[in-house]
């Protein structure tokens, strides 16, 4: 094989793959072309608007400036990969429906993807602190609040006070 193309060796949403990829494709195109992950979205391809957000060992990445080779030995995880057993959504997707964080949808992956990431800390954070690493996405229909609230009622039940969570308008 030419020097075009390295052995990509990964874990996607738990499952060891294998595959010769073009030293010059994105982690992206990777991951929707060879694989068809479609939650990971194309939207800018130069990392600004965070549609393509996917987690890498744990941490929250814009798949469209990570080229595919660097994901080699690493455990990819894409919002197919937060599902349960059965198909089940996870509970931060459940907020995203409960609080109407979802209009057109195309941003929504990269979302809940970036809240997976702050949710798994399991720390609590302050309403400046989500806002703050939740502003890597660009959204043009639902003006962020509901999305905001999906994280902080989820990052609150998850903490065990549900009944501050349930105060929390929707």
């Amino acid at each position: 094989m030419s020097k075009q193309y390295k052995l990509v060796r990964c874990t996607i949403n738990g499952k060891q793959v294998e595959k010769m990829i073009d030293v010059r494709a994105s982690l992206t195109d990777m991951l929707r072309d060879d694989y068809r992950l479609t939650s990971v979205k194309k939207g800018c391809e130069v990392g600004e608007c965070g549609a393509c957000n996917v987690l890498i060992n744990g941490e929250c990445f814009n798949s469209c400036i990570y080229l595919a080779i660097w994901a080699d030995g690493k455990e990819i995880l894409t919002l197919e990969g937060l599902a349960g057993p059965n198909g089940e959504i996870s509970d931060i997707q459940q907020a995203f429906i409960d609080e109407a964080a979802v209009q057109c949808g195309f941003c929504t992956p990269g979302f809940i993807m970036s809240a997976a990431e702050i949710l798994e800390s399991g720390r609590e954070y302050t309403d400046d602190e989500i806002r703050k690493l939740m502003s890597g996405h660009l959204c043009r229909c639902t003006g962020y609040e509901n999305i905001f609230r999906a994280v902080k009622k989820t990052m609150l039940r998850r903490l065990g006070k549900h009944a501050e969570a349930d105060q929390i308008l929707t």
